[in-house]
């Protein structure tokens, strides 16, 4: 069986390649392989950002594995809680590793391609792509984080429409409700979310990972109890070799030179 998530780094940036053909869908074996390679990564000292995409230009990851669907159906609750809960664990990795995620969007990107983009920091799209949430048109609704992660991106209203109707998106819609944050010509994806890679990677991993934890995990308290998880960060960084090293090359009008560690 081959391998249906393969990875490649340069420079502290990991790409991640999601290959299985035609469209790239979410089955079983993609979600282990996913869950494999991001644990791997989270633990590696010499990855600093990850840019997540899929193989081709028809697809990022046109959802599910709708082949797969007929054997949930005989699943007991628990059984199928089980099965969800496994991709549950891949998306909730991907958003709380403690390093910068880019996803680059090459084609469709729906229902659980789209959670998957959702679970990423930053969405880079090619101009052909389509982005959205079809579940609706199954009878289902969006059992990967959906319902959670995008009102929380764009609005409770806006994403409640795109689910009770299941639309897709053009690119240029998503950026235009900050679904997405970059539209890029088609063919032009990896090269923009490499470059904007390479200068995330040039910062300092714990200034990184704390702007990361203190944006996420922020989002779920009080403004005043989040200013307060901001602080200590704050003071978390103020303790590391990289600020010593950032401060003093600005004194010294030089570029730093950051562990990344």
């Amino acid at each position: 069986m081959r391998n249906l998530v393969k990875w490649e780094k340069a420079n502290g940036i990991v790409t991640v390649t999601i290959d299985n053909p035609p469209m790239n869908v979410l089955s079983n074996q993609v979600v282990r392989e996913l869950e494999e390679v991001f644990t791997s990564l989270s633990e590696d000292p010499e990855t600093t950002v990850i840019i997540l995409t899929g193989a081709g230009q028809r697809a990022f990851m046109a959802g599910a594995d709708i082949k797969e669907f007929p054997q949930w159906l005989h699943l007991n609750k628990e059984e199928l809680k089980n099965v969800i809960l496994q991709s549950h664990r891949v998306y909730n990795l991907i958003d709380e590793i403690a390093k910068p995620t880019i996803a680059m969007l090459n084609g469709i990107t729906f229902g659980g391609g789209c959670e998957l983009a959702l679970a990423c920091d930053i969405r880079i799209a090619e101009e052909h792509v389509q982005i959205g949430l079809p579940e609706v048109k199954l009878g289902l609704f969006p059992g990967g984080g959906g319902t959670q992660r995008l009102p929380r991106l764009v609005g409770e209203a806006k994403a409640k429409e795109l689910m009770f109707l299941g639309d897709p998106l053009s690119a240029q819609e998503g950026k235009e409700i900050g679904l997405i944050n970059k539209v890029v010509p088609t063919g032009e994806g990896l090269n923009a979310a490499q470059m904007m890679a390479k200068r995330i990677s040039g910062y300092s991993l714990q200034a990184l990972s704390r702007i990361k934890k203190s944006v996420n995990d922020g989002m779920e308290l009080e403004f005043k109890d989040a200013l307060d998880l901001e602080l200590n960060h704050f003071l978390d960084v103020f303790q590391t070799e990289d600020v010593r090293e950032g401060v003093q090359a600005f004194l010294d009008k030089r570029n730093p030179k950051f562990i990344h560690q």
